[in-house]
């Protein structure tokens, strides 16, 4: 089977990423440290919270140059979650750090000014995403729902980078990729079978 590694940064919620992949029967690791990485066939990056303290927290965890070898140069597929999506980009509205750049893109605050009665921030709970072009990523996935929670949104810089999309006050990229280079807005690991499918696509492609 696959083996999938966990970027572990002191950031994201590792231990309900473990849990699927065991039910999986798919083989997944934890990397803190470079050495860790070398053996990685596919990468999650998990992220909570801010733009800024999650790259601090990455900068400092001794794991930015080697996640740069493996992503950028030996192209592993790398699937960043949530703030882990955002840091891929060049920077964020929500802080003053530069992003890891592995895409052109950048990280909007919502305009509020764009929403009704029924929307608010944070962006909390249960959403609709919508796949625009077929992509294994989304593979035997139905109607998908997922959860969200963030007050930011990531922009990529050529609208080909877009998987799918969520509409929130106005539509947004809620997953992208560009060659080896996945995220989601969403978090799948809180988003029961649909979450758990979605995983397994990653670690299988």
């Amino acid at each position: 089977m696959p083996s999938v590694t966990l970027i572990n940064y002191g950031m994201g919620n590792i231990p309900a990423f473990i849990n699927i992949y065991h039910r999986l029967n798919i083989t997944v690791e934890v990397a803190s440290c470079p050495a860790q990485l070398l053996r990685s066939k596919k990468i999650i990056m998990p992220g909570v919270g801010s733009f800024d303290w999650a790259m601090t927290r990455l900068n400092d965890s001794g794991l930015r140059e080697a996640l740069d070898e493996m992503v950028m140069k030996q192209q592993i597929p790398v699937l960043g979650i949530c703030v882990g999506m955002q840091m891929m980009a060049k920077g964020s509205e929500e802080g003053c750090l530069q992003g890891l750049g592995w895409i052109e893109a950048k990280v909007k605050r919502f305009d509020q000014a764009a929403f009704t009665s029924q929307t608010h921030l944070p962006h909390m709970g249960w959403n609709d995403v919508m796949p625009v072009r077929d992509n294994p990523l989304f593979a035997s996935i139905t109607a998908p729902m997922f959860y969200f929670l963030h007050s930011y949104y990531f922009v990529p810089g050529h609208a080909s980078q877009t998987l799918a999309t969520t509409q929130y006050g106005d539509e947004f990229t809620s997953a992208m990729s560009n060659g080896n280079v996945y995220g989601v807005q969403f978090h799948p690991e809180k988003s029961h079978n649909w979450g758990i499918q979605l995983l397994k696509n990653f670690a299988e492609m």
